[in-house]
């Protein structure tokens, strides 16, 4: 029996944008479910439209079909002024450039308390100070650092002040849109290390955006491939792995690099080629092959997928 509690549902999810006249479908037919306390990735080449779902739960991105359903309300399309600061107040997101999405003129200690500000969560000025404090400690960083402005930071220090900022506001969910893209190497490890740590010591909640999958299986409970704006393939990280069909993902797969000098000299690129589907007639739709493991695929494909699990 399957205890785990949704968090958060999307359902056939599509966004669109407009430029003039054309019309633009980033994102079409996506549907998932997140667990409570779990990472749920989604990964993708750039372009692929993972970001345009992160900021559609946050409701940044407007949706033109579909539902985004959190802790059983509805959230998105019009909502409630009421409804929209409860969004507000329990969906954060750390964003993936941390220079631009830090205000350069505030203080640390004025950016990590804006939404204790807006939404008045502190009993006085010494409560106020003593939340923001602990965010930093959280964080890594020290109570000096409160006074300073963001550009006495390094890249991976501003993150962790992006991260202090939404974990202050105790979210249930956060979005994470490719939190260590901008960073050293050295510096990322740290950053996921940080976000295990939070999940596990306060029972967090994360939608991961990424798009190397190496990063991805260190941190996810659950992996979600999207190629142009459509998941392709979904299932446990290990499963992911283990068992990996769409063509999509082998191709990712393939190209993360190997410790192994000699494996990564002798490795075989899998490129990917849209032309091996023939959806002519035989018109694909989202299965699941095994448990929680969903294909995008048509009967064929199934057939053949299936034969590859056994």
């Amino acid at each position: 029996m399957d205890d785990r509690k949704v968090l958060l549902s999307v359902k056939d999810l599509e966004v669109t944008f407009q430029v003039g006249k054309k019309k633009f479908v980033a994102v079409s037919d996506v549907n998932f479910d997140v667990y409570e306390g779990e990472t749920f990735s989604l990964v993708g080449e750039s372009g692929s439209g993972k970001t345009t779902i992160g900021r559609a739960i946050v409701r940044i991105n407007p949706i033109s079909n579909g539902e985004i359903i959190f802790k059983g309300e509805k959230i998105s399309g019009k909502i409630s002024k009421e409804l929209d600061k409860w969004v507000v107040r329990n969906i954060q997101m750390v964003f993936q450039d941390p220079a631009a999405s830090l205000n350069e003129r505030a203080t640390i200690d004025y950016i990590v308390s804006e939404g204790l500000y807006n939404f008045h969560l502190y009993e006085s000025e010494e409560d106020r100070l003593r939340k923001v404090e602990k965010a930093l400690l959280d964080v890594g960083l020290l109570q000096e650092h409160m006074t300073r402005y963001p550009h006495e930071f390094s890249g991976g220090q501003r993150q962790r002040i992006g991260i202090a900022r939404a974990m202050v506001m105790e979210p249930s969910l956060l979005v994470a849109d490719e939190p260590i893209s901008a960073l050293d190497v050295s510096i990322r490890a740290q950053v996921l290390n940080l976000l295990k740590d939070l999940q596990r010591n306060k029972g967090l909640t994360c939608v991961f955006v990424a798009h190397d999958l190496s990063v991805v299986r260190y941190i996810s409970d659950r992996i979600a491939v999207i190629h142009k704006g459509r998941i392709v393939e979904l299932a446990p990280a290990e499963e992911l792995f283990a068992n990996s069909l769409h063509p999509y993902t082998l191709s990712l797969l393939s190209a993360v690099p190997m410790p192994d000098p000699d494996i990564e000299k002798n490795k075989k690129l899998i490129i990917y080629d849209e032309s091996v589907h023939d959806y002519e007639t035989d018109k694909p739709s989202w299965q699941e092959v095994k448990k929680d493991h969903w294909i995008w695929a048509n009967e064929k494909e199934m057939i053949e997928y299936r034969s590859k699990l056994k």
